[in-house]
């Protein structure tokens, strides 16, 4: 029977070779000279460390244009709140999101089975296996699974026939 994956997986490799460069951007930029800003990576977790908020949102601007050009959706980022450090120093934590949530499985689920497609959703750990009896109805579903989830950089893996 016809299938396919669903799946939101960001390049972890291009990942952190788009903070690398971020690393030495910010080394060899003068508004940065003398400052605590620095960003790095560990596992699918991003730091960035500056002395102000405005600081931060540079060096977010910075990794942003540096994960555009290594081709990877800034959709994948998942901010999170600006944390005060000790002294003058602030952090922000950025979750590289990978794998589907429950609640987003769910409502491709059901949005599966509303559309009156001949196919079927099975949420699979953080996947969703789409099988249908007909190659086109699978791909009718695969645009209508980009249309409605927008918000979310979703890719489609082992396509079998």
């Amino acid at each position: 029977m016809p299938s396919f994956d669903t799946v939101c997986e960001a390049n972890l490799v291009e990942v952190k070779n788009a903070v690398e460069n971020t690393v030495k951007e910010i080394s060899t930029r003068f508004d940065f000279k003398g400052t605590a800003a620095s960003i790095e990576i560990k596992d699918k977790e991003i730091t960035l460390i500056g002395d102000a908020e405005f600081q931060l949102t540079q060096i977010e601007d910075v990794l942003r244009n540096k994960l555009t050009k290594r081709n990877v959706d800034v959709r994948f980022l998942d901010k999170g709140d600006i944390q005060k450090m000790g002294g003058d120093k602030v952090k922000q934590v950025i979750k590289v999101r990978n794998g589907i949530e429950s609640e987003l499985a769910k409502k491709i689920q059901k949005l599966l089975k509303e559309s009156k497609l001949k196919v079927q959703g099975a949420i699979q750990e953080d996947k969703v296996r789409v099988t249908g009896a007909k190659r086109d109805d699978l791909q009718a579903a695969m645009a209508l699974i980009r249309k409605d989830v927008a918000d979310v950089p979703l890719s489609f893996d082992n396509f079998r026939d």
